[in-house]
């Protein structure tokens, strides 16, 4: 079985970039050969912020993405820094 996680990249112009992957750290790689999403290619390069504890399976890491997603700029700094869960 193996884990999946969220994580938040931040972009060259400050901005994030918020997803989820079995391999966080290659998954930026990726993102930075121009492999990855559309805002990658446009915003990049991106370097990894955070990464999530794990989650058992792609379903739970993908609602906890969408959580994360929703929240305001602050909030997501609060995460990065671990104040808010």
């Amino acid at each position: 079985m193996e884990n999946w996680y969220v994580y938040i990249a931040k972009a060259k112009t400050q901005r994030f970039y918020i997803g989820i992957s079995n391999e966080p750290e290659n998954r930026i790689i990726e993102h930075n050969l121009g492999r990855g999403s559309r805002f990658a290619i446009n915003q990049g390069p991106l370097q990894l912020v955070y990464i999530s504890s794990p989650f058992v399976n792609k379903s739970e890491a993908r609602k906890r993405e969408i959580q994360v997603k929703k929240r305001s700029r602050v909030k997501k700094l609060k995460l990065i820094k671990g104040e808010w869960i």
